[in-house]
């Protein structure tokens, strides 16, 4: 019997990896969504943003400031690369 590998979800509030504990959206987290989305780039543009938005709100919950720049970086700038729609040859 294999066993499943451990799905790359956020630890709220600290919005780290419940796998690897690295800030959540992780690679292999952002591999999993651009596969679970594909197809559907708008779909996942929203839930990263709101997903953004929330991690904001529990940065401030726990009383510090968040990097504003940084969290965007962090959920929504690695959009462009998997909306790059795949080239025929």
């Amino acid at each position: 019997m294999t066993s499943r590998p451990r799905p790359h979800l956020p630890m709220r509030p600290a919005w780290l990896c419940r796998n690897c504990a690295a800030p959540w959206p992780c690679g292999p987290a952002r591999l999993d969504l651009a596969a679970e989305f594909h197809g559907h780039s708008i779909a996942l543009a929203f839930y990263l943003a709101a997903s953004m938005h929330e991690a904001i709100d529990d940065v401030h919950g726990l009383g510090l400031r968040p990097n504003l720049p940084a969290m965007h970086a962090r959920f929504l700038g690695w959009l462009s690369l998997a909306r790059r729609p795949r080239r025929s040859g």
